[in-house]
């Protein structure tokens, strides 16, 4: 049994630095990618048109640095477990944290980001984008708050119970 749970704790602690991996590289490869190559590039040759590129460009990373803080939520509870933190507190925080980033990120995919492109003149469309991920990842994210919310009232419960024993 003690094996099972120091075995656990390391992979969790692997976990963690996974995801810490997985930040810290796609995050700079979304600055580089989307912020700093077009600030050079307007460097170079300011113009309005430049300037719009440059904010459009961050407008369309929104929903990808919500889903990163997701995963950065992930691995910091991960890190807990690792630690020898107890699931049940862990799990409810974790899955409100997690269920939170992506249900904004989803929201900000289908509704924010083709509106702030509108508003800045540099999209023209609808009012809404048929993006079926962000959908998805927002309906998951709402689930897993949801589910965050429910094992918080099952430790809750649990607790009273125990209070009874």
């Amino acid at each position: 049994m003690t094996h099972d749970l120091d075995r656990f704790r390391r992979l969790c602690g692997q976990y963690r630095w996974l995801a810490v991996f997985m930040v810290a590289s796609v995050g700079l490869l979304l600055t580089l990618a989307h912020l700093i190559a077009p600030l050079v590039q307007w460097g170079r040759t300011p113009t309005l048109t430049g300037g719009r590129d440059v904010a459009a460009s961050v407008i369309w990373i929104a929903p990808a640095l919500c889903y990163l803080f997701g995963v950065w939520s992930i691995g910091a509870g991960m890190g807990q477990l690792a630690r020898g933190r107890l699931i049940q507190p862990t799990l409810a925080s974790t899955l409100r944290r997690v269920g939170l980033a992506l249900g904004v990120g989803g929201v900000i995919s289908v509704f924010v980001v083709t509106n702030l492109l509108r508003l800045i003149g540099h999209a023209r469309g609808g009012y809404l984008h048929f993006d079926v991920a962000g959908m998805t990842l927002g309906m998951i994210g709402g689930a897993l708050f949801l589910l965050g919310r429910v094992v918080d009232q099952a430790g809750a419960v649990q607790a009273e119970l125990d209070e009874m024993i």
